[in-house]
């Protein structure tokens, strides 16, 4: 218990960021909670989304001064690491190869012949 005047004020407004932090730490851990399902779950534009989000998140919190901003790197980084892994393993769209000639073969180009290599001057002697 505070016995002076000035320690009851500053519990008073402890308490008062404690319960502002609590809803922005909560908000961060639930934003970050959300985009991992959704990782795992390879769903890619719901999972960028998400992620973003998180990261969004993050970012804010360390501006508050809620969480370090080093504790919002590393949480930043390893969500980023796991999308990225996730994103690696999903085959991208196959084009379709394009349709074969038909006919003749086309020419072989004939190449160019290689330039001839430049000659240097010899110098001038300072005599």
């Amino acid at each position: 218990m505070a016995h002076s005047s000035s320690a009851e004020k500053r519990a008073r407004s402890a308490d008062r960021r404690r319960l502002r932090n609590r809803s922005v730490r909560s908000d961060t851990k639930t934003r970050v909670r959300q985009a991992l399902p959704l990782i795992e779950g390879r769903r890619t534009e719901e999972a960028e989304v998400a992620v973003r989000q998180a990261v969004s998140a993050l970012d804010k919190a360390a501006q508050k001064g809620v969480i370090h901003p080093n504790n919002a790197a590393r949480r930043k980084s390893r969500l980023m690491t796991k999308y990225n892994t996730a994103l690696a393993a999903v085959p991208a769209p196959q084009e379709e190869p394009p349709p074969k000639a038909r006919g003749r073969r086309p020419k072989k180009q004939e190449e160019p012949a290689p330039a001839p290599k430049a000659t240097r001057r010899p110098r001038k002697s300072k005599e």
